[in-house]
């Protein structure tokens, strides 16, 4: 194939990605939320036998569209309301197609010192609008599994350091023993992250948390009292049912007493920060070692885009940065952004993350944090209104409820009914979950696009729901 027609067939493939693209966005606001299709089916639609030759790109960009369009799910739009997932902001999301078209490897400044560049600005940016220290490194990582882990990944090296044990260099057998101390309802990553660190998930010593989730400060304290040596304490921005927050200001006060590392956990919760009505529920989260969020929950910036920040960078590259002889270390003033994740090959996540918050600024992101809070209270209320038993104090983001049959009977199954007809017909989309051992639905408000409207027809299709379920 000469040059030419490699050129021709990129632009064909191009420009019919681009208007496949254009349509699914257009369609979002009317499109059902759910899927179409079932896995067995997309999986007849995209296999076959192996193909023995090569197909024209623009005819293959048609067929993976018309193969997989059934099964997408339209969690870019205004009423998916599962998993705390966002949208894109239009300035984030055509930053990621430049991205894919760039194609840079984002591990160091000789590779790219555009992808370094950006990271370095996006990273300033972010700890500006957290009120996080000014001297903190960041890392932009797949997600806040991957934020959890290196932040807790950084805490493990500084607090052996500080027992006179290299775990870098002499590994976790022999070592003095970490004690990892965590919420009752921490968040799953943080047990995934325990795992992939060697300490181990049931090591870890669970403390009592309130009806809504929160730590019990008492509990925490009365936790480390006995304890002597190396310890991580993992606190929580943002319950991921209830959306309430640990008391960060005493339990960092009270980590801090006995020389722990303290952790947060603030996937979505953390993004408060820019909400001037919001921003005391972080009380005392500054003052942690490190925390981990993601920006593709709150900034809505398109997928892949966790973040961490440790506030002493040097434990951070420390415990994760690689050498040998062929990659070419920057100049002092240059960054290397490998010196902050456990990657090295990978997308340049920060270009999404710039654009993100050059086009929304400080006030812009604020104002969409404060709007889904305020669509989740206004969800809340309508549902309340219809008969609905709202589990959780609504306090950011999230609406837990449960529902119960007008007739009696059993609300567990009822409300696994409502779920699965609230899913199925399309109107909305939102996750089934459990609370306390009961059935409930899980109701997140993350995206930009969510409107009022949006709101009340969803609040609607749910009491619809329910009466059907009565009927039935």
């Amino acid at each position: 194939m000469d040059s030419t027609t490699a050129d021709d067939e990129r632009e064909r493939a191009l420009d019919r990605a681009h208007e496949i693209a254009s349509a699914f966005l257009k369609s979002l606001p009317a499109r059902p939320v759910g899927a179409r299709a079932s896995f067995d089916e997309l999986v007849a639609a995209l296999g076959g036998r192996l193909p023995e030759s090569g197909d024209e790109p623009a005819r293959v960009v048609d067929a993976l569209a018309k193969a997989v369009e059934p099964g997408l799910i339209a969690s870019a739009g205004p009423r998916y309301f599962g998993f705390v997932i966002g949208g894109g902001v239009p300035a984030a999301l055509a930053a990621d197609w430049l991205t894919a078209t760039w194609d840079q490897n984002a591990a160091l400044n000789a590779a790219s010192p555009a992808a370094a560049a950006v990271e370095a600005v996006a990273a300033e940016w972010v700890k500006e609008l957290l009120g996080l220290p000014n001297g903190a490194g960041v890392g932009f990582v797949t997600g806040c599994q991957m934020a959890n882990f290196s932040g807790l990944l950084a805490g493990r090296h500084a607090v052996l350091a500080r027992a006179g044990w290299d775990v870098e260099k002499q590994g976790l057998q022999g070592a003095p023993e970490v004690h990892v101390l965590i919420g009752e309802e921490a968040h799953a990553t943080i047990l995934s992250a325990l795992r992939l660190l060697g300490l181990g998930e049931a090591r870890a010593i669970r403390v009592a948390a309130d009806a809504q989730g929160r730590m019990i400060p008492e509990a925490l304290e009365a936790a480390l009292a006995p304890l002597r040596g190396p310890i991580l304490v993992a606190a929580q921005a943002g319950n991921v049912s209830t959306g309430a927050f640990d008391p960060l200001d005493e339990i960092s006060a009270m980590a801090h007493a006995k020389g722990a590392w303290l952790h947060i956990d603030g996937a979505f919760g953390l993004w408060a920060a820019t909400d001037p009505a919001r921003r005391a529920l972080l009380r005392g989260a500054n003052q942690a070692d490190s925390w981990a969020t993601d920006a593709h929950k709150w900034l809505n910036v398109p997928y892949d885009s966790g973040i961490v920040i440790v506030q002493e960078p040097s434990h951070l590259s420390a415990a994760i940065t690689k050498s040998a002889a062929y990659l070419i270390r920057s100049e002092a003033a240059a960054r290397d952004n490998h010196d902050f994740t456990p990657e090295s090959s990978r997308r340049a996540r920060g270009f999404a993350i710039w654009a993100a918050i050059r086009s929304l600024g400080r006030s812009g992101i604020g104002s969409m944090v404060s709007r889904c809070c305020d669509l989740a209270v206004r969800m809340a209320d309508r549902l309340r209104e219809g008969g609905v038993i709202i589990l959780n104090d609504v306090v950011l983001n999230q609406v837990l409820v449960r529902f119960t049959p007008a007739r009696g009977g059993d609300a567990d199954a009822f409300t696994r009914a409502v779920v699965a007809r609230i899913q199925g017909e399309g109107v909305m989309w939102a996750s089934g979950t459990k609370r306390h051992g009961a059935d409930a639905l899980r109701i997140s408000v993350s995206n930009w696009s969510t409107t009022e409207a949006d709101i009340d027809r969803s609040a609607e299709a749910i009491l619809a729901a329910i009466r059907s379920e009565d009927r039935a």
